[in-house]
């Protein structure tokens, strides 16, 4: 029995023997194949598909063979779209145009003396320079009142500046100012051509001057809004401004900076913000091709002359619907209209007839619901000399007087 056991366990360390040496010579030679042959074999494309680890993601391929199918060879290319690139070519080349413009108003210390402060801060675009003069244009509301301008350019030296004109209505201002200060003016773009969901870059002064230079980006998010007004803060609207809306950040101060496209120019100058806790990325822009007749009547005349009528009226909306049969008799048929409280000696609707508590209705044949849709016909669509030719309910009675229309007197 012993000296079975004895020969049994001899065979089989003889056996484990001969598998052990093999096992281990197999290890060794897989490992020098995968660590030396395979990068050889792959690199020269000798394996039936390709595996690349670590190389070049600029460019890499891959081939598949599965069985029952043809090797159908894909190439693969990762795209590397780096657009800041752009932006930050865009920003280097049109940032010296793109300045600060500061509002300083003289003010009574507490010895009644003279002194100036700065009563407010916001962007500037410098468009055009002529001779020794650069021109600048802003918003409006960034230099009402003001005393004195000073222009921060983007190497922050401070420049003297002088308003040349203003308009109220659509928040727009000329400035000028030394033109040897001055690099380059921005190259004017065309906001008709804008389309909704292309890229946007807003240039400005958020917050102040210590965020002078602020770049954001963004996408053109509507055209043509009509967005209301109220200069007399008296809650009703004076006024609807078609505006470019953008979702690129537009804050305090960043008023009447620029708003570009992707080529560099200039298709907006940035002035409101709709400033409410659960809004977010709405901003709005002067359209270029709106601002320029303005800018250039400014540059002219100092202020924009529009035609005048000569009537204080108020919407039909803001009284109660009963009073429009029973203090105006109206008929029903009249949906909307304007009511006239006073009319001005001598102007133009006097003397075409018109009188208080009339309520007109028609504009040249088109619709008129509002002050605004007024104004808007006014301003937008007559000049100084043009025929106006209104229709009106005067004691229910339809009417229709044409008047010319003069200018306006602010």
């Amino acid at each position: 029995m012993g000296y079975y056991d004895d020969h049994y366990l001899s065979r089989q360390k003889q056996k484990k023997n001969k598998w052990l040496m093999p096992f281990i010579i197999g290890v060794v030679l897989g490992a020098f194949l995968f660590a030396v042959l395979l990068p050889s074999l792959v690199t020269n494309n000798l394996l039936p598909y390709q595996v690349i680890i670590g190389s070049d993601p600029t460019e890499s391929s891959y081939s598949s063979e599965i069985e029952g199918n043809t090797p159908s060879p894909t190439s693969v290319t990762n795209v590397a779209v780096d657009i800041s690139t752009r932006i930050s070519e865009i920003v280097a080349e049109v940032s010296p145009a793109v300045v600060g413009v500061t509002n300083i108003q003289n003010q009574l210390d507490f010895w009644q003396q003279e002194e100036s402060g700065e009563e407010g801060t916001g962007s500037g675009v410098i468009y055009k320079i002529e001779g020794d003069r650069a021109f600048i244009v802003t918003n409006y509301h960034v230099i009402q009142e003001a005393d004195q301008i000073e222009v921060v350019l983007s190497d922050e030296e401070k420049v003297e500046a002088t308003v040349v004109g203003s308009d109220l209505y659509t928040d727009l201002a000329v400035i000028e100012m030394d033109a040897s200060y001055v690099t380059k003016a921005i190259e004017l773009g065309n906001s008709a051509n804008v389309h909704v969901g292309e890229p946007a870059i807003a240039i400005g002064n958020p917050l102040g001057m210590h965020l002078s230079g602020s770049v954001t980006q963004g996408i053109i998010s509507g055209k043509q809004r009509a967005i209301p007004q109220d200069f007399n803060m008296d809650g009703r609207a004076d006024w609807q401004a078609e505006v470019i809306q953008t979702d690129a950040a537009i804050n305090p101060g960043n008023s009447g900076g620029a708003l570009l496209n992707m080529e560099g120019q200039l298709i907006g100058i940035n002035s409101m913000k709709i400033a409410q806790s659960a809004v977010e990325g709405i901003g709005f822009a002067i359209p270029i091709d709106d601002a320029i007749p303005i800018i250039e009547e400014l540059e002219k005349d100092g202020e924009v002359n529009r035609a005048y009528l000569g009537v204080e009226a108020y919407s039909l909306n803001d009284i109660a619907q009963v009073e429009w049969e029973r203090s105006l008799n109206l008929p029903e048929s009249v949906e909307g209209g304007i009511y006239i409280r006073s009319v001005e000696p001598m102007s133009p609707a006097d003397k075409g007839g018109l009188e208080a508590y009339d309520v007109i209705t028609n504009l040249d044949g088109e619709a008129i619901e509002n002050i605004v849709d007024l104004r808007k016909h006014l301003y937008s669509e007559k000049t100084i000399g043009d025929n106006l030719t209104i229709t009106y309910y005067r004691d229910g009675e339809q009417r229709e007087t044409t008047v010319a229309l003069s200018s306006l007197s602010y």
